[in-house]
């Protein structure tokens, strides 16, 4: 594979919907510790197509992280219903949510996207075969170059900069064609050069893969760079 053609529909690449890539109806999280109860999210109705690349704003506290956790299948609603692609979440089992995870979507977080002990090569491969994806050394090496890392990919991830850590996790979502690409405060912690780097990536999963990306941001740069804002406040969307 070129480095041209990391965003090429390879032939095993997940078969498309013609549904929404996110729909939340409804929606409410509530968090029990014992007698109190925290409602992060509250009736949300939220819907998000593919290809578009989506900032979600808010305060600390309204439901941001929540809302990535329960379009990940990593947590389940108190009430209402998530939809991936048209098909509820909240019907899956724990199996299929893994398939769901491995095979749809890429998490990108501030930090701890990587496994430590591997290299950034072993780190995308194994990502790439956890998806069922073939070829998958040669699809990690061709994912590394075409992010500007070709030469960093036997470096483990302590050996990585910050920018570099992102970086390979998010070419690891473009290799393995992620319909779905949730991202936590992806630059958070890096300059704004590297910044530039990881929202050009992201932008270019959004508007050369499709790939529905979604961003929880507090930098009005990211903000800029999106296709829609979306903003939360107490649990519902303000704006």
């Amino acid at each position: 594979m070129a480095v041209e053609s990391l965003y090429d529909e390879p032939e095993d690449a997940p078969q498309r919907i013609d549904w929404p890539a996110l729909q939340f109806h409804d929606v409410f999280k509530i968090y029990r510790s014992g007698p109190v109860e925290t409602v992060a999210l509250r009736g949300l109705e939220m819907e998000i197509s593919d290809g578009e690349f989506v900032a979600l704003l808010g305060p600390s506290g309204c439901g941001k992280s929540t809302l990535l956790a329960l379009a990940a299948g990593l947590d389940q609603p108190s009430a209402g219903e998530v939809r991936a692609f048209g098909e509820p979440l909240n019907g899956l089992t724990e199996q299929q949510l893994a398939e769901y995870r491995a095979k749809r979507v890429g998490i990108v977080f501030q930090s701890d996207n990587l496994w430590p002990i591997l290299s950034a090569r072993e780190n995308v491969a194994t990502a790439l075969r956890l998806a069922g994806t073939g070829e998958a050394d040669a699809r990690a090496q061709d994912a590394l170059d075409a992010v500007g890392l070709g030469d960093r990919g036997d470096h483990r991830v302590a050996e990585l900069s910050g920018g570099e850590q992102q970086r390979v996790a998010i070419s690891a979502a473009a290799a393995r064609e992620a319909l779905l690409v949730l991202a936590d405060e992806p630059t958070g912690e890096l300059d704004s050069e590297n910044e530039q780097v990881v929202l050009e990536l992201l932008s270019r999963l959004a508007g050369e893969r499709r790939s529905a990306v979604i961003v929880v941001t507090h930098s009005e740069q990211v903000a800029a760079a999106a296709d829609r804002v979306i903003e939360l406040r107490d649990g519902q969307v303000a704006r």
